[in-house]
Parts: structure tokens; C-alpha cells; sequence
């Protein structure tokens, strides 16, 4: 009899992200929260990332999240946002108009295509509070 072959098992996880500049564009900071499909968190922190736009932090805690998920050896990835504009942007249902946020989106697509399967959800704020704590510490902290 001839053994069947084991298919690798595909490693899932769920991403939270937020961008936070004062002033836009201001000093920034993002918030990364990597978890595992069923909740348990791998990893959580908030960076300065110098000055940059609202949109621009978003953009970059993303590519960070991104980073971070990939070392992890995730496959599948669910991504959190309370950022439509990235969120819409990505998924193609608003146009990169942009110019400043044109190379973040086509680097941020570039590193999507290291996951098997992305989704991309809009979420509220409310849901999305502890990547915005970790966002808005690094900011107070920086001062």
C-alpha cells in the first residue's frame, strides 16, 4: 500500500494595525498586533517612524505587520484594520491617488504575495483599540 501524502498544514493568523501621526503630516507611530487564528497573540508593540501622514502610518504599520507575520512562518493571513482608505485601497474598490502613498501601496501588494491567502477587513476603531494604544504610546513616549 502506498502512503498518501501528507499535505502541510497552513498556519493562519490575524493581523491589527494602526498608523498615528500628530499634525499630517507630524511626528508617527504605528501599532502591531499579530495574533494566531484562534486569538493568541505572538507579538504586540508600537514604533516611532518619524514624520509622516495619517495614511502614510497607516500604510507603513502595515508593511511592519506584514514583516513580522511573514518571520512568523504564518501562510494565511487576515488583516484588521480601522483604516478604510488602506483597507478599500487594497482590496481595489478606491484608486491610489495619492502620489505620496503610491510606492507604500505597490510595496505593500509586493509583500502580500508571500501569504497563500490575504483578507482584508475594515473594522471600527473600537475593535482595533489595542494597536491604536500601542500606536499612540510610542507617540507619548517619544515626547
Amino acid at each position: 500500500m502506498t502512503p498518501t501524502p501528507t499535505r502541510p498544514s497552513i498556519r493562519s493568523a490575524c493581523l491589527y494595525t494602526d498608523g498615528a501621526a500628530r499634525g499630517n503630516p507630524g511626528p508617527a507611530a504605528i501599532g502591531i498586533v499579530l495574533t494566531t487564528a484562534d486569538g493568541k497573540e505572538i507579538e504586540a508593540f508600537g514604533e516611532m517612524i518619524g514624520e509622516a501622514t495619517n495614511n502614510e502610518a497607516e500604510y507603513r504599520a502595515l508593511l511592519r505587520g506584514l514583516e513580522r507575520a511573514s518571520f512568523h512562518h504564518f501562510d494565511a493571513l487576515v488583516i484588521k484594520t480601522d483604516s478604510e482608505l488602506v483597507a478599500y485601497q487594497l482590496n481595489g474598490r478606491y484608486r491610489v491617488r495619492a502620489e505620496n502613498l503610491k510606492r507604500l501601496f505597490a510595496a505593500v501588494r509586493g509583500a502580500l504575495k508571500r501569504f497563500s491567502h490575504v483578507t482584508i477587513d475594515p473594522i471600527p476603531r473600537e475593535r482595533n483599540r489595542r494597536a491604536d494604544w500601542l500606536a499612540n504610546r510610542a507617540l507619548d513616549n517619544s515626547s
